[in-house]
């Protein structure tokens, strides 16, 4: 199967495709350092799995995974993340993602994950089925920041993590004005009235790097 990795560390794409090259049905035949050259490579190729990393420079986590199934909707997505489930791997799924690993996970896991998505499974772990079906429950008590949109959500993170609005706008190519309009909104819906209840809200469910 090919295989194209997306990862900005070289170090990371260079440990992927050694212990991936140890298995004969798998070929990395494709690197990227960012979404933009994720995005190039799948529109000239063809590839049975995109081992995507969510946190790249420019377009990144879930614009590029909804971005890559509008080009490809046929496309398999294993997300490798260092972020833990509980911050990205529902919303990784719902934009089109067929899996979602956690960096710490180990090797062979990941070999089996890539197989299984490959052959047009899901990876999902029992963490995140057990979140996936809290998802469903139609008496359960949703967090706060589970009820803010994907772009919400990504600004409320750049802001937790001490980003200006002219830095978040140049970052997702917004106008400072759509930025300040996003963070209105979810402070909103997060009954949050600054910046420091903002960090603190972020700090207290760990929706940090």
């Amino acid at each position: 199967m090919k295989i194209l990795v997306a990862d900005d560390h070289a170090i990371v794409r260079a440990g992927l495709k050694q212990i991936l090259s140890a298995n004969s049905d798998m070929e990395v035949a494709g690197e990227a350092q960012n979404g933009q050259e994720a995005l190039e490579a799948i529109s000239k190729d063809h590839w049975d799995v995109v081992l995507l990393d969510m946190s790249m420079p420019g377009l990144s986590g879930i614009d590029l995974i909804k971005r890559i199934k509008e080009k490809k909707p046929e496309i398999n997505i294993l997300v490798l993340s260092m972020h833990q489930e509980d911050q990205f791997a529902v919303r990784a799924l719902k934009a089109g993602a067929s899996g979602y690993l956690n960096k710490d996970s180990a090797s062979e896991l990941l070999v089996s994950a890539i197989r299984r998505v490959a052959a047009g499974g899901k990876h999902i772990s029992r963490v995140l089925a057990e979140k996936l079906a809290y998802e469903i429950d139609p008496f359960k008590s949703t967090p706060s920041h589970e009820t803010l949109s994907d772009r919400e959500f990504q600004i409320f993170r750049m802001i937790a993590e001490g980003m200006l609005i002219s830095e978040i706008a140049n970052e997702l190519s917004l106008s400072p004005k759509t930025v300040s309009t996003h963070k209105h909104r979810l402070m909103t819906k997060l009954n949050i009235g600054n910046n420091v209840e903002l960090i603190q809200y972020a700090m207290e469910n760990a929706l940090f790097k």
